[in-house]
């Protein structure tokens, strides 16, 4: 977890706390001043800080610091406070934790640090909160307040379902997982009051019990459970998911000192205590299960993907993803199977149409994927993989120009595109495009040439191969197309020279040094030629045109 290194400055105090959470308040006695010195509280600060810049979450542990310090080394009386407040008590300036400088000055100490790490953190985002779309949060989209503040709270109301019994895991809960509740009448409606009463009334009594051994628990745990939550709560800015489980794992600390102080206080309260040891063991060795099970779906992305198919069968997302996982398998019938479902589901889906869609050219089914490709990049029109894919198809339907424009188009979204620049290369000189993309950030190459009208653009082939090799100097592909378009025009001192950079380069790749070989045959540098052919043949002795020439 991100926040324990902050938190982990505390662990002395903790220990002591807990012992004395166990044993009652007359057992703590560790409250010595030099315990708590500045030193240590400005390292909790600077490792809280780090744990931020890992997962914003990790600002929270300064406040269960703060909460911690008050609480039981500062032993301050909640419900004291309460009534002097409500009575309007003079006295309320005289009570001692007020009064303690020390405890004061951390206090202090940890707010300014928060405060100065979320500035930081606040210039380092660009002074803005991340861009989220309505299916990334779709209740934090509704024009009405009302439904906002109902489904903020259901969800809530299902973060709690997870901690007491987790059991619906998902990796992913966007996407139409959970519908938004519109109306009161709303069965739903029932579970965020069930989590409601359960929380008043546990803060009627961390506030008006008599016991202060159960106030200062009750308070210290919902401090625990509640403030890690706060980021993820939509009350102070939107966030980008509706449920994350990752988000639980710091509050579930609170969670687990609240449930094993209601079966402490349970079992002083019955006879059947046997029972109740059975009943926590039986939890556990449960809970233990789902956590060995959870484990083994998480061991593989299939295994992953389906487990999520009988959580939210309505996640566009989850059929996507086992769409994805069965096309990198191979398995096309079936990736397209849940592409279409995908796309169903989400008719804005741009990235499963565009994955559709590159299969669908595949398999030459020309027209519906050039469809797909036109509807994606007319919901997005800054797509650039669906720009280029669709480069693709329309040059396999031989309207040349429309593909060149959307190659162009692909590049003026994103610049620094080899593969798009390679593509164009091959259309402008007269050989049809062969990399692909599925998905931004993943690229293939289909070895895979058809024949058409010759445009004879050689300048502007070469300029094109030329910036996707400066934006991608790995890239064989692009290299050998300019040695061979080189060669075929006569330019062998040219294509000599690119090839000896590109073996610079990639100096193992058996293709250039053909390719440079053949060139070095043409202009009668035999021994050289010799030399790399057959160094080509040892990379590769399969390849029976290397042994012919």
């Amino acid at each position: 977890m991100a926040a324990q290194p902050g938190l982990g400055l505390y662990l002395p105090q903790v220990l002591g706390g807990c012992q004395a959470l166990v044993s009652g308040p007359a057992s703590f006695t560790g409250n010595k001043e030099g315990t708590h010195s500045t030193f240590w509280v400005l390292l909790s600060i600077l490792l809280g800080a780090v744990a931020m810049l890992c997962k914003e979450q990790g600002i929270t542990v300064l406040g269960l610091n703060a909460v911690f310090d008050i609480l039981v080394i500062g032993k301050l009386n909640v419900l004291e406070i309460v009534q002097k407040v409500l009575h309007k008590d003079k006295s309320l300036e005289n009570i001692s934790v007020l009064r303690n400088g020390g405890l004061l000055f951390r206090i202090t100490l940890l707010a300014s640090g928060g405060a100065g790490v979320l500035f930081v953190r606040w210039r380092i985002m660009g002074t803005g909160p991340p861009a989220f779309t309505e299916v990334d949060n779709p209740a934090s989209f509704a024009d009405s307040a009302l439904v906002r503040a109902i489904n903020y709270n259901y969800y809530y109301s299902l973060n709690a379902w997870l901690l007491l019994c987790p059991w619906w895991l998902c990796f992913d809960w966007s996407m139409g997982c959970i519908p938004l509740i519109k109306s009161v009448g709303d069965w739903r409606v029932i579970a965020l009051a069930a989590l409601w009463i359960c929380l008043i009334g546990l803060i009627r009594q961390a506030l008006c019990s008599e016991d202060s051994h159960r106030r200062r628990i009750l308070t210290l745990g919902l401090g625990f459970l509640i403030i890690p939550f706060l980021p993820a709560s939509n009350l102070f800015f939107r966030v980008g998911f509706v449920v994350a489980e990752r988000v639980l794992y710091l509050p579930s600390a609170g969670y687990c000192m609240l449930l094993t102080f209601g079966f402490g206080a349970l079992s002083k309260h019955t006879r059947k205590k046997k029972l109740i040891a059975a009943f926590v063991l039986g939890i556990l060795f449960i809970n233990m299960l789902r956590c060995v099970t959870r484990s083994c779906e998480w061991r593989s992305e299939e295994r992953l993907f389906r487990s999520a198919l009988s959580v939210c069968p309505l996640n566009a997302k989850v059929h996507y993803n086992v769409g994805k996982n069965l096309a990198d398998k191979g398995n096309q019938t079936a990736a397209i199977r849940y592409y279409r479902e995908a796309v169903r589901l989400n008719p804005k889906y741009v990235h499963a149409m565009n994955n559709l869609g590159n299969i669908l050219k595949e398999r030459n089914e020309l027209r519906e994927a050039e469809e797909l490709l036109s509807l994606a990049v007319q919901i997005q029109p800054d797509f650039a993989a669906a720009w280029m894919n669709l480069g693709i198809v329309q040059n396999s339907l031989k309207r040349f120009e429309a593909a060149e424009q959307s190659y162009r188009t692909a590049i003026k979204h994103r610049r620094k595109y080899p593969d798009c620049y390679y593509n164009l290369g091959r259309l402008v000189s007269g050989r049809c495009p062969v990399a692909a993309e599925d998905k931004i950030g993943f690229s293939r190459i289909y070895n895979k040439m058809t024949t058409y009208a010759d445009l004879n653009r050689h300048v502007d082939a070469l300029n094109a191969w030329r910036n996707a090799t400066v934006l991608k100097p790995e890239h064989s592909l692009a290299w050998n197309n300019m040695i061979i378009l080189l060669d075929n025009t006569g330019n062998l001192a040219q294509a000599e020279a690119v090839g000896r950079e590109a073996l610079e380069l990639i100096p193992n790749d058996h293709s250039l040094m053909f390719s440079l070989a053949n060139v070095l045959g043409k202009s009668q540098k035999y021994k050289e030629s010799e030399a790399l052919f057959l160094k080509a043949i040892k990379a590769h002795p399969n390849a029976a045109s290397y042994h012919g020439n």
